[in-house]
């Protein structure tokens, strides 16, 4: 029979017995079943503020060297939204960016074609003199820039300005954007998409006869081609187009960005998204202030006071696929800790963090959200001028039984081709490498792993320990490491030298762990979660439903070291303890 201290967690869908299992890490035995079991997983997180840390511990790297000089670092409760402008050639496929731009950042779309045919339909003063403020614009702009809306979540100016002198006119307002970008498209490419466009007049549907042809002959029949989609006047439209973004190129080159819009949609993004979130990371850099301590304060009280700001897990954590916010409030979360680690002059560390899209053994994982973690980490102490060596092994075994773990499988030149910033770190503060020996140079500062594991009949562990040996004192961080022995066909593996391959998989200390607790055999509903961040201990939270709907995480217990299933197990079913046990 369930306990009503445990079944008080959920009251549907509980189709297993109320125990929890013991807490796997990368060495330990399969847990028993029937149990409650821990797997990972995170959601969407609703309204995110930067933390405040009011302690000379802060999240930002700065804040070691702040500490040396006697500063103390303060984030700002809220960091000032993004500003955006982009621009584009006809067809250069600026209006999708700019879809896709929306739906990631939240920010506030402004266009001046919209914002035209807003006032026309109202029938405005604005929309009866249509001509004339299209041509001038500013009154418009300014208008929609000074809604709350676009104060709050930032904004998307959609090609405007058009001119020098409304360029100057937003400088003088001191309207002026983190970034501008601009789609890159090949003359002949452009013209191309125009010329080969047809209408659908019935449905709105726009077609191209080449590279999105209709669906029926029956549609084909009826397509026209809409009057400004002959070459003449493309060619036309490209001229004005590239007078005015000459004419304004002087106003914004220092923050001019460059992308090369003739690939697919996906790709472009991928480097857009890739460089508006480098812009808002340095605003939040900017955000951090740094002030005199009166009063040095101890590491505990340090501690604590980092705890009593951190805002918690977020809700919803079973919410896939993930928001790209959702996925940065884990990058964050994950770098602040291993900075801190770091910072302390932590060299041996691991991150453990199987959210879905970094579990393997679930559908859902994704290579490119364990890419983004480790570029984030690695270009955080890049940007404090550290050199950073990204290392993923390489093929293991030989002959026909070569070969590497299927998680693996294409990381390397997808690192090597992944955007690593327009200051180019990649090559010079950050280097990607294998695991060995012979990677280490003395040049590197650090040094980052992703993901080693053993396959089976083969181990990593000899490679890693060469290395880390090589490395010396300096930092080796592994991220999502799968240490466990795998047997080969003879069993050895399992044998020969487990005990050391286990006591150096053990030398490496926790600086971030994250999991879920669910039922055994569930992902749903979720019970709980686990959590660390170095340096303070583990955290056993219970997830509870609140009378809106919505839910919420209370802490049950604290430990100081990884708690076992017996502790996991007595925290939920209310059983007394001290907290702060391990």
């Amino acid at each position: 029979m369930l306990p009503a201290s445990l079944s008080s967690l959920h009251s549907t869908n509980v189709r297993t017995s109320p125990y929890l299992s013991p807490l796997s890490s990368s060495s330990s035995l399969p847990s028993p079943s029937p149990s409650l079991s821990l797997a990972p997983s995170f959601s969407h997180l609703h309204h995110r503020r930067l933390v405040s840390f009011n302690t000379v511990r802060g999240n930002n790297p700065l804040a070691t060297k702040a500490e040396r000089r006697g500063l103390s670092v303060t984030c700002a409760s809220t960091c000032e939204p993004l500003k955006v402008m982009i621009s584009g050639a006809p067809a250069s496929g600026k209006g999708t960016q700019c879809e896709l731009i929306v739906q990631k950042f939240g920010l506030v779309h402004i266009s001046t074609g919209d914002l035209l045919r807003a006032e026309v339909s109202a029938g405005s003063e604005i929309g009866n003199k249509a001509k004339e403020f299209m041509n001038a614009g500013q009154l418009m702009v300014t208008a929609r820039l000074s809604h709350e809306d676009a104060k709050t979540k930032g904004w998307l100016l959609d090609g405007y300005p058009r001119s020098f002198a409304q360029a100057q006119s937003l400088e003088n307002l001191k309207i002026r954007p983190d970034v501008y970008v601009v789609l890159d498209v090949p003359d002949e490419i452009l013209i191309d998409r125009c010329v080969g466009r047809r209408l659908d007049p019935e449905t709105g549907k726009i077609y191209h006869l080449t590279n999105f042809p209709p669906e029926t002959e029956e549609i084909k029949a009826r397509l026209v081609t809409r009057p400004d989609d002959t070459e003449e006047k493309v060619k036309s439209r490209l001229e004005i187009y590239k007078q005015n973004a000459k004419a304004i190129l002087s106003t914004y080159s220092n923050i001019t960005k460059k992308i090369d819009g003739n690939r697919p949609k996906e790709m472009v993004f991928a480097d857009i998204e890739s460089l508006l979130s480098q812009a808002k990371r340095e605003k939040m850099k900017k955000t951090t202030a740094v002030k005199p301590v009166h009063e040095r304060k101890s590491r505990s009280n340090q501690v604590s006071s980092s705890q009593d700001n951190w805002k918690g897990i977020p809700t919803r954590l079973n919410n896939i696929p993930h928001s790209r916010e959702i996925r940065n409030y884990f990058y964050d979360d994950v770098l602040q800790a291993t900075q801190r680690a770091v910072n302390d002059g932590r060299t041996r560390l691991k991150v453990e963090i199987n959210i879905p899209e970094l579990n393997p053994e679930m559908d859902v994982y994704r290579i490119g959200t364990l890419m983004e973690l480790v570029r984030v980490i690695a270009l955080s102490f890049a940007d404090d001028g550290k050199r950073v060596k990204v290392c993923v092994q390489g093929s293991m075994g030989e002959g026909a039984l070569a070969g590497m773990p299927l998680q693996l499988a294409g990381t390397r030149k997808i690192l090597e081709f992944m955007d690593w910033g327009d200051y180019g770190a990649k090559g010079t503060f950050v280097e990607i490498g294998s695991i060995g020996a012979n990677e280490v140079d003395e040049q590197d500062d650090m040094f980052i792993l992703v993901a080693p594991q053993n396959a089976v009949g083969n181990c990593i562990i000899d490679d890693m320990k060469a290395m880390t040996d090589a490395a010396g004192t300096r930092p080796v961080i592994l991220i999502n490491p799968r240490l466990k022995d795998l047997p080969g066909s003879s069993g050895i593996m399992q044998t020969m030298g487990r005990d050391k391959r286990l006591e150096y998989a053990a030398s490496f200390e926790n600086c971030y762990f994250f999991r879920l607790l669910y039922y055994a055999g569930t992902q749903y509903p979720i019970m709980g979660a686990l959590r660390m961040t170095y340096p303070n201990g583990y955290e056993l939270y219970k997830r509870v439903d609140v009378p809106s709907g919505g839910e919420k995480y209370v802490i049950l217990s604290t430990f100081t070291e990884k708690p076992s299933s017996d502790d996991i197990n007595d925290a939920f079913l209310g059983k007394p303890r001290n907290l702060g046990h391990g």
